[in-house]
């Protein structure tokens, strides 16, 4: 009985010691596979990239090692570039957006793989599931505030485009002179009532969705901007109804939010290039110690 165990006890020991073995050799290869994968897809290789992150992934199908995790992310973004060059194959963009889920099912707070989802999405003309993946993430509390904040300016966006198509058309925007001599633009009613509800709406809604986005991150420059456009398709429907005094009001609205955008745009660019900058000095610097 003794043997016994012992035989047991050893065998268990040395298939954990196989298994540990197997595990880092998979590892290895895995690592070498995205070392592949990445140079290939740098020579837009996109096929062979394809292969070598679906090798790796291979290794590690449940992505809990890092290797594994960033073939997950590498594959997504190789499929995407095969479909960006082949628009037609349509199966691609289907493939990238499911890797990307993957990889946001891991971490929910992966934005570029959000955007990219929405992306090929919008291109893809799912308008209806385009909205629904960028209103849940908006609504989604798991996501840090910024992301949420994008999520919304994404949807302002859209009613502003949908305002934005009522407003600025020859039958509706005119120029005059104002009163300083100078041209402006004057706005009138759409013949059609029809449209002047639509362009209320959109602008009601739209205006709700970015004072969302702009609770969640004040400082973001995207918001600011949405604001500002917002405010101005008020402007105009309120012109359109004759209400010059709420014109008035929402004009001075609209350019104290263009001044706040203009300088949250500075400041973004200006560490921008702060980052860039670092970033060039550190590669001079290791060029010169070759």
């Amino acid at each position: 009985m003794r043997f016994s165990r012992l035989g047991i006890l050893s065998i268990i020991l040395l298939t954990a010691l196989v298994g540990a073995n197997c595990s880092f050799y998979n590892q290895v290869l895995a690592r070498k596979d995205l070392v592949d994968g990445g140079k290939a897809y740098k020579d837009r290789k996109f096929q062979e990239a394809e292969e070598l992150f679906r090798s790796a992934i291979a290794r590690d199908p449940q992505g809990q090692s890092k290797e594994g995790k960033a073939a997950q992310l590498f594959l997504a973004r190789t499929l995407h570039s095969e479909y960006i060059g082949k628009r037609e194959d349509s199966a691609k963009a289907e493939d990238a957006i499911k890797e990307y889920k993957r990889v946001l099912a891991e971490d929910v707070k992966d934005q570029s793989s959000f955007n990219a989802v929405a992306n090929l999405l919008e291109n893809l003309n799912r308008d209806d599931e385009w909205l629904k993946w960028v209103t849940e993430r908006a609504n989604n509390e798991q996501v840090p505030p910024e992301q949420r904040a994008e999520a919304l300016t994404k949807l302002t966006a859209k009613k502003y485009s949908c305002a934005n198509e009522i407003t600025d058309t020859e039958a509706v925007k005119k120029t005059v002179k104002g009163k300083d001599g100078k041209d402006m633009f004057q706005f009138s009613k759409p013949e059609d009532p029809q449209a002047l509800e639509t362009l209320k709406g959109c602008v009601q809604e739209g205006t709700e969705l970015i004072n969302k986005a702009e609770k969640l991150d004040t400082n973001s420059d995207a918001v600011w901007s949405y604001k500002a456009n917002m405010l101005v398709q008020q402007m105009r429907a309120a012109e359109m109804e004759g209400n010059a005094q709420q014109k008035e009001a929402l004009k001075a609205e609209a350019e104290k939010a263009k001044e706040r955008f203009t300088e949250l745009s500075k400041i973004r660019k200006e560490k921008e290039q702060a980052i860039e900058d670092e970033k060039k000095a550190k590669e001079a610097e290791a060029a010169n110690k070759k």
